[in-house]
């Protein structure tokens, strides 16, 4: 988010061109960024006594690093500053990848997880479908410097980024429809994700 913002606070470049490029974006990302430091708050200081720090053991560093030299590498140019349009291909990147400790969790409990976390992660599922839907009807819109004459590469990381995180969540979401077909969306107990396994 704080990558994000950093772009489209003050830069058009990642924007709708209409009415909700105005404000609408950045405040819904704002009010994301709240939620999330009051969530960190109840994590880390309220709530502590239900972190698994055994489970919890995915080497974040190396893709978080990994996903800022591939956004130097990959970044359009929509905001023709090199810096910010780093920053927001970096925020797309490290959103696609925040999904991967949970998956680690998911197949570190043997593929067991709670329904509230289920829910979680096929939210995100279809945050992502519905961003590369966006980003997919403004392929033609985004711009990049290009390493080959006539590709866009940029379009490419975009898109294979949206592509790569429903394909991480494609054996879930099998799993999370059938328990959801099978007990509804009330079902208090485990979700049986046995593909982890």
């Amino acid at each position: 988010l704080v990558c994000r913002l950093s772009s489209t606070l003050w830069l058009n470049g990642y924007l709708p061109v209409d009415a909700t490029g105005d404000h609408l974006f950045q405040i819904v990302d704002i009010c994301s960024l709240g939620i999330v430091a009051y969530l960190l708050h109840q994590v880390l200081q309220t709530q502590r006594h239900t972190y698994q720090a055994e489970l919890d053991s995915f080497p974040m560093r190396p893709l978080i690093v990994g996903c800022f030299v591939a956004a130097a590498l990959l970044h359009a140019d929509m905001n023709d500053r090199p810096l910010f349009d780093t920053l927001w291909m970096a925020g797309l990147f490290l959103g696609i990848a925040a999904v991967l400790p949970q998956l680690w969790l998911v197949a570190k409990a043997n593929g067991r997880v709670q329904a509230l976390t289920s829910h979680y992660i096929a939210v995100m599922a279809v945050s992502r479908l519905l961003s590369g839907s966006f980003m997919w009807h403004a392929r033609f819109d985004l711009t990049c410097q290009p390493w080959i004459e006539g590709m866009n590469h940029a379009v490419w990381a975009i898109l294979g980024a949206h592509a790569l995180h429903l394909l991480l969540l494609g054996d879930f979401a099998y799993y999370y429809v059938k328990a959801i077909f099978s007990r509804g969306l009330q079902c208090l107990d485990d979700i049986d994700c046995g593909c982890f396994v």
